[in-house]
């Protein structure tokens, strides 16, 4: 996080329509106040009373002088009001100069009304409770030099509207952190390549980290983050050297998986140890231990470089803990830790003696206990990405023999992208699909999101697997599965589909 914070990226100015799920990078305050002028709160009658005068406006008859729509301009109506006048009033318009009360339609009775259909007159069924009634006076929500929201913010829906409620046109946000993803590995093939014969695929492997990982950035950072797609990466020094090179030229953070373990051609890994200040190689964690993190000078500060395992569970669960906090303060939110909440296991869970695990996991609110409560999504295999499908957390494991047994409460670390959901993010499904392959022939190619509404079944290695239908599938996910379902089934995976 200090490197990160020390690699912010800049600050723009942009249109308030474009600034969604960016960060503010400078304090806004109201410039007006809110509302600007009384409004009434509700649709009925404006009138004048006097404080002792109250009760006697109970079984009243008025004369209806006119009427005031929102966004009418009542700023010369300063004549007095005759005293049985009164004006007809909708919410959110202003109270007329010589008014000072206001009464809902549901307290009157409609008595007359003209030739043209205007209203003429009516009787107030309940006495004015006071001045002032039904009226939202100016400044009532916010004063003028009011901070509305504050650097460091992320503008949601709620901000957005807020900021445009005081009428800010344009605001000053930090600019989108550049990532590059690269995977590495003569053995992967892109699924939004050429089609492949089988005698192609042979020995070779469908690339799901990439993919996921493009994925994630948009979830856990849409509007903060921009993805440049750098391809595949081979197990050359000239290609890998030549990536890297672009990637430090052009982006501000450096995703890679593969090329960072113990092998002749893990070259990433070389490439950060003869090319950026290595701050370490490897972390004292399960899944993920190769994980190595490093940061080189460009023209313009530094960027910083991530190089993930080529196992995709440890891909994403790494750069989930790593990598998205980073993020997060070159973005310069101020929130940058995952959300964490102590949970009840409904299981027996080994526990490793060598490092801490971080378990995947699927938590819910136990509504007879009144606390959340943790399930194992099953084998913690670092390449079953499927056991990331089902999680929506991270059960912290301590390094230690034995196993903890059910019932017992351990730290769950959320893999919500936002403050404001915690469902699973749909990256897993991304790569997923790019891995399973299922055919697109019934795919509505017209749309650009969706739902599945059949079961995309997989058999891979004697075990059955499956997305569910009613699964929502996003643009990132049918952009994959456009490419990756197209392909033939492999010796080693049989998929099937009935519809998507």
């Amino acid at each position: 996080l200090e490197q990160a914070e020390g690699a912010a990226v800049g600050a723009e100015e942009v249109a308030l329509a474009q600034a969604m799920g960016r960060v503010l990078a400078e304090d806004v305050a109201a410039q007006q106040p809110l509302p600007p002028f009384p409004a009434s709160i509700k649709d009925g009658y404006a009138l004048y009373v006097e404080e002792d005068g109250l009760a006697a406006t109970e079984g009243k008859v008025f004369a209806v002088k006119g009427r005031v729509p929102a966004g009418a301009d009542v700023s010369s109506w300063t004549a007095p009001l005759a005293e049985d006048g009164i004006y007809q009033i909708m919410t959110g318009a202003p109270v007329p100069p010589n008014c000072n009360a206001v009464v809902m339609v549901e307290w009157t009775e409609l008595l007359r009304r003209n030739e043209d259909g205007s209203e003429a007159s009516v009787r107030l069924l309940r006495a004015v409770p006071k001045v002032g009634h039904d009226i939202r006076p100016v400044g009532s929500d916010l004063v003028p030099g009011t901070t509305v929201l504050q650097k460091g913010v992320r503008l949601g829906a709620a901000e957005v509207g807020l900021l445009a409620s005081v009428g800010v046109q344009r605001v000053c946000t930090h600019r989108p952190v550049r990532v590059a993803v690269m995977s590495t590995g003569d053995e992967l093939l892109d699924t939004s390549g050429a089609e492949r014969s089988l005698a192609e695929q042979q020995g070779k492997i469908w690339d799901s980290n990439r993919p996921m990982l493009l994925a994630l950035l948009q979830e856990f950072g849409g509007g903060m983050w921009e993805g440049v797609d750098l391809g595949i990466a081979k197990d050359d020094m000239a290609g890998t050297e030549a990536a890297m090179t672009r990637a430090l030229a052009e982006t501000d953070l450096v995703l890679t998986s593969g090329g960072v373990s113990m092998g002749d051609v893990d070259l990433v890994k070389s490439w950060l140890e003869a090319n950026s200040e290595l701050h370490f190689g490897r972390v004292l964690m399960k899944p993920g231990k190769p994980l190595t993190f490093g940061t080189a000078a460009k023209e313009a500060g530094k960027a910083l470089f991530f190089a993930t395992p080529g196992n995709p569970v440890s891909c994403m669960v790494t750069t989930i803990l790593f990598a998205v906090p980073a993020l997060r303060a070159m973005s310069g939110l101020k929130q940058r830790e995952h959300v964490r909440a102590t949970v009840v296991v409904e299981q027996r869970l080994r526990l490793d003696p060598e490092r801490p695990e971080y378990h995947r996991a699927s938590v819910w609110w136990d509504a007879e206990t009144g606390g959340l409560r943790a399930v194992s999504t099953g084998s913690q295999a670092s390449s079953r990405l499927l056991s990331m499908r089902s999680a929506n957390a991270l059960l912290e494991l301590p390094q230690r023999e034995g196993a903890l047994e059910a019932g017992t409460s351990v730290t769950a670390l959320f893999l919500a992208q936002s403050s404001r959901s915690g469902l699973p993010s749909s990256p897993t499904l991304v790569a997923t699909i790019a891995t399973v392959m299922a055919t697109a022939t019934a795919m509505d190619t017209a749309a650009t999101t969706g739902t599945a509404t059949a079961t995309a079944t997989a058999t891979a290695r004697g075990t059955s697997t499956a997305i569910p239908k009613g699964t929502r599938i996003r643009t990132d996910i049918r952009m994959v599965a456009r490419t990756a379902t197209a392909r033939r089934s492999t010796p080693t995976m049989r998929t099937r589909t009935e519809a998507t």
